[in-house]
């Protein structure tokens, strides 16, 4: 008999005791069971508080047990969601799509709950009652608000019925989405057994498709279409049909045109949640589902977006141009007339191995990853005066799980994270943060902020330990800003501490932030090191690596403007009336930006995530957006030294302990002095001529 059935349940159990989730007692047949329970206890603390609050509402007898309520079950949600993602299987599958409808429509029950929302309202309403709370406190009760008429508080009960109608349907159509990309990524691969195919192939890649046919009892060498293998044969790989194989696969995953037929096609996904945005937004009141999103971010209106986003295209053109036209050049060296999008990787590492003398796998045995993630940690402990230490006998759900306390120079802990660093099969692509907890105050103390960071980095072959490349060197130290915005906040309500709340285009500021101190010397010098030699990164190989920080610049941030205006796009015209469609759309916005079109079989949208099963709709230009502030804000560094006391301090309070107790901008202008300027970004980018001094 399962723990569930004789009512024991560990996710139950780490929210009475406020202890970590023990990973290895969570089963699926917990899930369901546990959600069933909160919910009712959330529905009950609920209509607790609004009774209590009949009255004269306030924070201690309306607010405070509301949120409490809620964080309860978003603490005991949030390992099963994380298992689903990184250890996925039919049974947590199964579980997940169990849990996901009844939290969907509890979300919208409570988003609807005029009694709820009227009480709120009379809370903001009492003059005296209102001004009594901190502006933090203030701050929750405004951001309420505005969310309950965010989920159709407002609307008749026809409309209401249908809005909840959509966000249910919208939240089984992104996890469709995500698993048909999941299970197509995974039922892909091709088994190599004559190893000239592999020529170009440097010996780490070689090792690492060794080892994944190893993995399935299988000779010679197996690529699939996770990161590390289908970057690997696309930079490398010296035949042309290899790579064209590989882009084809990877390019058409989840796609009518895909190798599996068609099986995990998300065409008809991506049509239904489009015209479900627009029509929950039109409820709403809004024009379309791009006007409603910015009712959580810091841009104005989509035409500055779109301006915004027009203006760097313009900027960046003739570049990319130029990078293009060096590339064919190279290839047409070889013979080739007509450069392919299975070229591009190729012969761009081509192009900078001939421009500044070096590859990628030249920095390799400099970057491994226990040592970056050391050196990841004396930076940070560097800026801000806080030191990580890891921590024994904490259960996990992998072996290369590793579990990390964050702690002021008192001992006193700030958060904990958990590391899960390299690919594997049955965990989602890609790198992100994601919290377990958030800080908030209760009646026994502070409840601290933990964190799940995720990659997909190269595993460790055989006995030496995962060599990264730079590019994952970046991507960890991104990463890992999301996750200092999540612990190392001083707010004490969890609805807007750290990144919660936090506008949209503003989050990704301390994640690009961090990606800085993976160029310079100073930094570079806590953690490259020869991995068997213990040698330095030599000079000459750092010289080389700083002068190509800007390879491709141009190519890269034109590629970014285009799948920001696709998505801004997607979601500001969308017309039910009209047959234009998605694919529509991005043959447009590639007419008008870019300067080489993908093959006609090329199916980007179908796996891109970030906008059909992410928090990413109608925000992609996030990215871009935030990277403003975060040159801006690293040229405050440029400016005294690259580890100045005063400067780290400011950005650590200023930015990264305040959380959404005010705007964003606000944030910035405090840290910095000033508002955004475009300056540092086009010159990191290499679009300026300035320098900094």
């Amino acid at each position: 008999m399962s723990q569930a059935a004789t009512g024991s349940n560990p996710l139950l159990e780490m929210l009475d005791t406020r202890q970590l989730p023990d990973f290895q007692a969570i089963a699926p047949e917990h899930a369901e069971p546990a959600v069933d329970a909160l919910i009712a206890d959330a529905r009950k603390a609920v209509d607790k508080a609004i009774a209590r609050s009949a009255d004269r509402p306030s924070w201690g007898t309306l607010i405070e047990p509301i949120d409490a309520a809620g964080d309860r079950l978003e603490r005991g949600f949030s390992p099963v969601s994380h298992l689903h993602s990184v250890m996925d299987s039919p049974a947590w599958r199964k579980a997940f799509q169990a849990c996901l409808p009844k939290l969907t429509a509890f979300s919208s029950e409570m988003g609807q709950n005029t009694r709820l929302y009227e009480a709120v309202q009379r809370l903001h309403d009492d003059s005296d009652a209102y001004q009594q709370l901190d502006a933090a406190q203030q701050r929750v009760v405004d951001d309420m608000l505005r969310d309950f008429k965010l989920s159709g508080v407002a609307l008749d009960d026809d409309a209401k019925v249908r809005h909840a109608e959509i966000q249910q349907r919208l939240s089984e159509l992104s996890t469709t989405f995500q698993q048909n990309l999941l299970d197509a990524t995974q039922a892909w691969s091709k088994h190599v057994t004559d190893e000239t195919l592999l020529a170009g192939l440097p010996e780490s890649a070689r090792a690492l498709l060794a080892q994944n046919a190893a993995n399935k009892d299988m000779q010679g060498w197996l690529i699939t279409l996770d990161a590390p293998s289908f970057i690997a044969v696309l930079t490398h790989a010296d035949d042309r049909s290899l790579r064209e194989t590989v882009y084809h696969a990877f390019s058409t995953r989840a796609s009518d045109t895909g190798p599996n037929g068609g099986e995990y096609d998300n065409s008809a996904l991506m049509d239904e949640i489009l015209a479900l945005r627009h029509e929950a937004a039109q409820l709403l009141g809004f024009a379309n589902y791009a006007d409603k999103s910015l009712a959580k971010k810091m841009a104005d209106s989509p035409a500055q977006i779109e301006s915004f986003l027009l203006d760097l295209a313009e900027r960046t053109q003739g570049r990319a141009a130029d990078e293009l036209a060096e590339i064919a050049a190279l290839a047409a060296e070889d013979g080739i007339e007509e450069i392919a999008a299975w070229d591009i990787g190729y012969y761009g590492e081509k192009l900078k191995q001939a421009r500044y003398d070096y590859s990628d796998e030249d920095l390799r045995p400099y970057f491994p990853a226990p040592a970056v993630i050391d050196g990841l940690f004396r930076v940070v402990q560097r800026l801000y005066g806080v030191h990580i230490v890891a921590v024994d006998n904490v259960p996990v759900w992998h072996r290369d799980v590793t579990v990390y306390e964050i702690r002021d120079d008192d001992e006193s802990v700030r958060g904990v994270f958990y590391l899960d660093p390299y690919a594997r099969e049955g965990k989602r692509g890609g790198a992100w943060m994601d919290g377990f907890q958030s800080r908030r105050v209760h009646a026994d103390g502070v409840q601290l902020p933990v964190a799940f960071l995720t990659c997909n980095f190269s595993p460790p072959i055989g006995d030496a330990p995962a060599l990264l490349t730079h590019d994952e060197v970046t991507t960890l130290f991104h990463e890992f800003g999301h996750g200092l915005h999540h612990m190392l906040t001083r707010v004490d309500y969890a609805p807007i501490a750290g990144i919660a709340g936090v506008e949209w285009d503003a989050v990704e500021l301390p994640s690009q932030f961090m990606e800085n101190w993976c160029w310079e010397r100073e930094s570079l010098d806590l953690f490259a090191a020869h991995y068997q030699t213990g040698e330095k990164l030599p000079s000459e190989l750092f010289d080389k690596l700083a002068a190509s920080r800007n390879h491709m610049a141009g190519w890269q941030m034109l590629r970014q403007v285009e799948f920001s205006l696709f998505d801004l796009r997607l979601h500001r015209d969308f017309d039910p009336a009209t047959e234009t469609g998605v694919l529509d759309t991005l043959a447009g916005v590639r007419a008008e930006v870019a300067v080489m079109q993908p093959p006609a079989f090329n199916r980007f949208p179908h796996s891109f995530a970030h906008i059909f099963a992410g928090g990413y709709a109608a925000g992609y230009y996030s990215y871009k957006w935030a990277e403003v502030l975060s040159a801006d804000a690293f040229a405050a560094f440029e400016e005294t030294s690259l580890f100045d006391a005063a400067t780290g301090q400011r950005f650590l309070t200023e930015v990264l302990e305040r959380g959404a107790t005010r705007d964003a901008l606000d944030n910035f202008v405090a840290f910095r002095g000033r508002e955004p300027s475009i300056d540092a970004l086009l010159r990191h980018s290499g679009l300026s001529e300035e320098r900094a001094a």
